[in-house]
């Protein structure tokens, strides 16, 4: 597995390239934006482990050039920006995961192992459908009534979610955990701001509305009245 950091600070920066290197992967290191933005183009990466105050090319601005370019391989989020409108923002452009400084380095490699096991996992079936709604798992591509519908990497992630278990009310710490691979934090509301922001884009313009809220339970998505 090849693994590309882009991190400014050197200590940081050598750190986590040796113990990575250690733990038996391949290990790129990307000192500004700039550099790492044309390595992240122009090699096969299976993940990429991004500092978010970079002095260049900011982290936002580099995982969006990458998603706008289809790149798809999992970016977790290294940094010290700690605030839920960070780690909304860094999830809802795309991010896989958001690890913040100062960070223990085994739960860091076990986020690693976490992403590229999923981005391994093979797929049983291609397509996924509920109602009107289809989602192309290969293609990583939503399309409601014959409409394609734009969604970051992590909103594609929780949409498959929900059609993957339809009808199953799941709690927000689930979501949090296969998810976004962490726990789920009670004073935040980034799972609700995930959901609202999937719900405008699966459901306001279209019948019948999927998505719902289980009061003090959850979220479900499943064909309304259907038996």
């Amino acid at each position: 597995m090849k693994l590309l950091i882009i991190e400014d600070e050197i200590k940081t920066g050598d750190y986590l390239q040796r113990g990575l290197s250690e733990a038996g992967f391949v290990v790129d290191l990307a000192r500004n934006g700039t550099d790492g933005q044309y390595q992240a183009m122009n090699e096969p990466y299976d993940l990429i482990i991004l500092d978010v105050m970079l002095p260049d090319i900011d982290g936002w601005q580099l995982l969006q050039s990458l998603r706008n370019e289809d790149k798809q391989m999992p970016v977790l989020f290294l940094t010290a920006r700690d605030s839920v409108e960070d780690r909304v923002k860094g999830l809802e452009l795309g991010a896989d995961d958001y690890l913040v400084k100062p960070f223990a380095f085994s739960e860091l490699l076990a986020r690693v192992r976490t992403l590229l096991r999923r981005g391994t996992t093979s797929t049983l079936k291609d397509c996924l459908h509920v109602a009107d709604l289809t989602l192309e798992l290969t293609k990583r591509r939503a399309i409601r009534a014959g409409e394609r519908i734009t969604l970051t990497n992590k909103e594609f992630a929780l949409l498959e979610l929900l059609v993957r278990r339809q009808g199953e009310v799941l709690p927000r710490s689930l979501i949090a955990s296969l998810v976004w691979d962490m726990n789920f934090d009670s004073d935040t509301n980034v799972i609700d701001v995930a959901i609202r922001r999937l719900r405008a884009k699966i459901d306001d313009d279209f019948e019948p509305k999927l998505i719902q809220t289980v009061r003090g339970m959850g979220y479900t998505l499943d064909v309304p009245n259907q038996p």
